[in-house]
Parts: structure tokens; C-alpha cells; sequence
């Protein structure tokens, strides 16, 4: 929309939330409040300005693509446009004013939004919403079918205005020179001595200005965030959102209501989501992946008809095509496992790579270590990667073997097609084709265990 500059209102603490962290660095459905307000907004206009205040450089931090705005005292939502004044100096088209705290606002309404206020040829627009219990709201007093006459805040309301169910939702497009204009005339002589928005459109109304009002479709997409309550709240609605999204591009999602996928999650067709999965973050499903319950998938790519069992963690690793993991297996971050590969019960595994067809079905540590393609690690194994103070790496390559209950004491090499018989501490690189026996030699002793007769009662 050519002309169209987009201001987002993020400078206020939100005292409401009890929380040392700024309101808008909060999370919802994987993303700060903030950032689904950009990314709304984002396809709309290339101009995009954030007025900043409290917390100011860790808000700047969690956002690209946009200019910034200082608002170095909050001293309401009118002086934040006071501040703006600058970066708008010059501009004759229309400024779009979002608040930060609306993260369920979609792209489409704010297009019709903004489409509506040019068609109509309002010199400022207000977007409004119908609310079951609208206390609290400003009420919305309009003047004909598409004008309004004043927004009247709830603690002046009339009995008579209370009953109108319409409410301000802080979403404003306003012609800029004329918006800096009556940025002039507003004052201060409030109980918060704060300059208000509101009180630009009871001007521009009190002149007989062209004032328009569009009323959102749906009421859930301007609902500000306040609470704890009103957190969790959008969090599900969110949620709800984006398993209905892969649903409809053919994804199976067993029970949406304890699913949790983030927005930037993709997942391909004909996967299936059991019940009481987590996937976080900018995590990539393939195609026809099954994940099962109480698995938790975090900045993660799955590839193709991976089957991952109950009760895995993968944390920031890559899994290949036709792979499966699990029950209870563990990725730690920095983890590549390649097409066709095993990870059985109780595994872990971190910062370590295993190449195409191998295997580690149970109860193994597997840690700095580089695995070569075929290679079958016992139950028990352990890459003793640590000495207290450096981390240190096994390789073992193709085609390798290595018994259950081994230690591989790093640095160490396995050889192709190496052999480690089980039980043994292997301290020394083991040559390719060779077998590896590094334990102790077996002694029994006759009759030195009396104490594991039973004694007579």
C-alpha cells in the first residue's frame, strides 16, 4: 500500500504483568507479542517504525527489519506520536498506528482496515470491535453508519453508553500532516497527566473532520494483553491457529487441544502429531513423520518418514529420512544423524554425528564423537569425552563394531570395520579390522561366597 507508513506502540512496562521484563518481550505461540505484531504488519508496508521506552535496547534486539523510534519518558500513548514526529516529518500519505500488544491481529484485516479508510476518503479511521463484556473498553459513539462522534472512556461513560457493546481497540490510520496538527492541541490535565490518542480523534470529530470506523470481524484478533490470564488465554487461541493451518495443508494432529507448534514450525503432509507434542521454534518436519506423545522437538529439522517414539528430546539437531528414534531417546544440540539411522531407548547423544544405516538401540552416551556409516554401538557404550577439563572426540568409522558396556576413552579412533569386544575400556586407537579386548581377565575363586547362601531360619 504505496504512502502507507506503520507506526507499532512498544515503549510501556505493562505494570499489570508483575514482570521485570517489558510487556512486549513476553511470549506467545512461540514469539514475542511484539514480533506477531511485525509480522502482521510486515506485508502491508515496507515503512515500518517501533517506538521504544522501557527495556528499549532488548526490545531492538528481538526485532529486524524496522527503524526505531525513542520514547524516552512514557508519558502516554499521544506523547509516543510526539515523539515520532520527526521520522514522519515531510511524509503526505497515511500513518497506521498499531499497539504491540495485539498479537493475534491478522495481515487481511489490517489491509481491509486500511483500504476501507482510503476509500472512504476519512481523514482519520478507528478500528472497533463488538465484546460480550466490554468493561473497561473505551465505547465507540458513532455519528452515522461509518463516522464516529467520540470515544468515551469507561470510568465517563453514562449508564447509557456503557450499554454499547462497541470498543476503541487502539488501532488508528490517520492522514499524517493532519495528525501532527492536532497532536498540537491535545493536553495533559488528566489524573495520569498523560497525552492521549483518543483525544486526536475527539478533535478531529469536535471539527467536523471525516472520522471513519471499521469494525473488525472478529472481535479475538484486537484483544490486548495485560495479565498473566490474558497470556495464556491468547496462547491457546494461537496454538488452536496454527494446528488448524497444518491441518488444512494435510497434516494429522491427534488431539490439537494439548498440542503445542509454534508459528514458524513447518510440518510436511501426511505426518501425524500424537497427543502432548511440543515443537518449538523454527523446527522443519518432513513428510509423512510420525511423532508420538510427550516427545518435545526444539529448533529441529526431521526428515521424511522419520518415526520419533515416545518421550524423545531433540534439541537443535538435524534427523535424516527414514530414521527412528526413541522411546525416551535424547538429541542434545548439535547433533546430525544421518538417513536410516537407529537411536533406541535412553540414548543420548550430543554434538556428535552418525552416518547412514547405524545403529545405538540402547542406553548409550554418545558425545563428541564421529560415527561412520553401518556401525553398531552396543547397549551401555559410553564416549568418555570429558577430563574434567576438555572435551576431547571419538571417531569410529564404517562399518565398525562396538560390544555392549564399552568405554571409549577420547581421543580415540575406531578403524573401519573395527571390532570392540564388550566390557572393555579402550584407552589406545583401534587399527581397522581389528578386535579390541580391553578388561580384565576373569578369576573365580571357589567357596568365597558364604554370604550368599541362605542361612536357616
Amino acid at each position: 500500500m504505496s504512502e502507507l507508513r506503520i507506526l507499532i506502540l512498544a515503549a510501556g512496562k505493562g505494570t499489570r504483568m508483575k514482570s521485570r521484563k517489558a510487556k512486549v518481550l513476553h511470549s506467545v505461540g512461540g514469539a514475542t507479542l511484539v514480533a506477531h505484531v511485525l509480522r502482521a504488519a510486515q506485508p502491508v508496508s515496507r515503512g515500518i517504525y517501533v517506538v521504544v521506552g522501557h527495556q528499549a535496547n532488548e526490545v531492538k534486539a528481538s526485532l529486524d527489519g524496522v527503524l526505531f523510534v525513542e520514547q524516552k519518558e512514557q508519558l502516554g500513548t499521544g506523547h509516543a506520536l510526539m515523539c515520532a514526529r520527526e521520522a514522519f516529518s515531510g511524509l503526505k500519505g497515511d500513518l497506521l498506528v498499531l499497539p504491540g500488544d495485539v498479537p493475534l491481529i491478522r495481515t487481511e484485516t489490517i489491509q481491509q482496515f486500511v483500504r476501507f479508510h482510503r476509500e472512504g476518503g476519512f481523514q482519520a479511521s478507528v478500528l472497533t470491535a463488538d465484546l460480550a463484556n466490554p468493561y473497561g473498553y473505551g465505547r465507540v459513539v458513532r455519528r452515522n453508519n461509518n463516522e464516529i462522534e467520540k470515544i468515551v472512556e469507561h470510568r465517563d461513560a453514562s449508564a447509557e453508553v456503557l450499554k454499547i457493546a462497541e470498543i476503541n481497540t487502539s488501532i488508528y490510520v490517520f492522514n499524517v500532516p493532519l495528525l501532527f496538527e492536532t497532536l498540537t492541541k491535545i493536553r495533559n490535565d488528566n489524573a495520569q497527566s498523560e497525552y492521549y490518542l483518543t483525544d486526536v480523534i475527539g478533535i478531529l470529530a469536535g471539527e467536523g473532520k471525516k472520522v471513519g470506523v471499521w469494525k473488525s470481524p472478529q472481535a479475538e484478533e484486537i484483544l490486548g494483553i495485560n495479565t498473566r490470564q490474558e497470556i495464556a488465554f491468547t496462547d491457546r487461541i494461537m496454538r488452536r491457529r496454527k494446528c488448524d493451518a497444518l491441518m488444512a495443508e494435510g497434516v494429522t494432529i491427534m488431539d490439537a487441544a494439548s498440542t503445542f507448534i509454534d508459528a514458524d514450525v513447518q510440518i510436511g503432509a501426511d505426518s501425524v502429531i500424537f497427543p502432548s507434542v511440543q515443537i518449538y521454534g523454527p523446527s522443519v518436519i518432513g513428510e509423512d513423520v510420525t511423532i508420538h506423545s510427550f516427545s518435545r522437538i526444539t529448533n529441529a529439522q526431521i526428515g521424511s518418514r522419520t518415526t520419533v517414539l515416545e518421550g524423545c528430546i531433540v534439541d537443535e539437531s538435524r534427523v535424516g529420512e527414514d530414521v527412528t528414534m526413541g522411546p525416551y531417546a535424547r538429541l542434545r544440540p548439535g547433533v546430525i544423524l544421518s538417513d536410516q539411522v537407529k537411536v533406541g531407548n535412553f540414548v543420548e547423544i550430543k554434538k556428535s554425528s552418525l552416518g547412514t544405516g547405524s545403529k545405538a538401540m540402547h542406553l548409550a552416551y554418545i558425545g563428541d564423537a564421529t560415527i561412520g556409516s553401518n556401525v553398531n554401538i552396543g547397549a551401555g557404550v559410553i564416549t568418555v569425552n570429558y577430563d574434567g577439563t576438555k572435551k576431547y572426540p571419538t571417531t569410529i568409522e564404517d562399518d565398525a563394531f562396538v560390544g555392549s558396556d564399552s568405554q571409549l576413552i577420547a581421543p580415540v579412533r575406531v578403524g573401519k570395520g573395527g571390532f570392540v569386544a564388550a566390557g572393555s575400556t579402550i584407552t589406545e586407537d583401534v587399527p581397522a579390522e581389528a578386535l579390541a579386548i580391553g578388561r580384565g581377565r576373569q578369576v573365580n575363586k571357589d567357596n568365597r561366597a558364604p554370604h550368599r547362601k541362605k542361612k536357616n531360619v
